[in-house]
């Protein structure tokens, strides 16, 4: 897979952490997977199309999904992820991926995105198993970590 794809997902991502959490997360190795996302995890699936085709799957922990959520929400507790925070979760997707896309076309690249669909809990599938995934594994500190798999065709 071309660097100059995958990079401006780290771009992306490590800006919106900035914006949303407050802290620039610290990249981890990147690597091959060939399991999207594990089935007690939440995620936010978007497609893309266009000049790269695929999707980008941002999984990261329950706990992890409610603490980003409360940031979002200025600061509000975030017990469980009701509709709020399921909405708030979808939107990082989308901001990420959209930031990327971004990014993308000012070096040529045309990209468009479909709206983020969220997974979470016993209703993750893992139907792309066969899949090769770059991931780009994040550490937003404080036991926080955020995985965004890049599937391109």
């Amino acid at each position: 897979m071309n660097v100059d794809y995958i990079n401006p997902f780290i771009e992306a991502s490590q800006q919106v952490f900035q914006m949303v959490v407050g802290v620039k997360p610290s990249l981890k190795k990147v690597y091959l997977k060939e399991k999207l996302y594990e089935s007690n995890s939440v995620a936010v699936t978007v497609g893309l199309t266009g000049k790269i085709r695929g999707q980008v799957v941002i999984s990261l922990s329950t706990d992890t999904a409610k603490s980003i959520a409360s940031n979002m929400m200025g600061g509000l507790p975030v017990d469980s992820l009701d509709d709020m925070a399921k909405s708030a979760i979808s939107e990082l997707g989308n901001m990420i991926i959209g930031n990327t896309a971004t990014i993308l076309s000012t070096r040529g690249i045309s990209v468009e995105i479909t709206p983020p669909s969220l997974h979470v809990g016993e209703n993750t599938d893992d139907a792309q198993s066969t899949m090769n995934t770059i991931c780009v594994p994040l550490d937003l500190g404080d036991s926080r970590n955020v995985d965004i798999n890049v599937f391109i065709e």
